[in-house]
């Protein structure tokens, strides 16, 4: 069974090998580079967060453009 750690660790997206990684090293003691991790980890997540937004925010300019056009062209009939 899952410990609380890596339980949080695979909910928040980490891979199986990631939290088991992780975990095993805040149990040994190796704190320091258990956080090391943690904060890469954490990069990541961030990173795939900012990909995610500019492609929201491509979408939001399409339909911004399309809304536009479309009041124009009912305001020329």
């Amino acid at each position: 069974m899952a410990t609380a750690m890596k339980q949080n660790l695979i909910d928040a997206g980490c891979t199986e090998a990631s939290a088991e990684d992780v975990e095993r090293l805040y149990q040994s003691g190796q704190t320091t580079e258990a956080m090391r991790k943690l904060r890469l980890l954490r990069c990541d997540l961030m990173e795939a967060l900012h990909r995610s937004q500019r492609k929201v925010d491509c979408l939001d300019f399409l339909i911004r453009q399309t809304e536009k056009e479309i009041k124009s062209t009912c305001e020329r009939r």
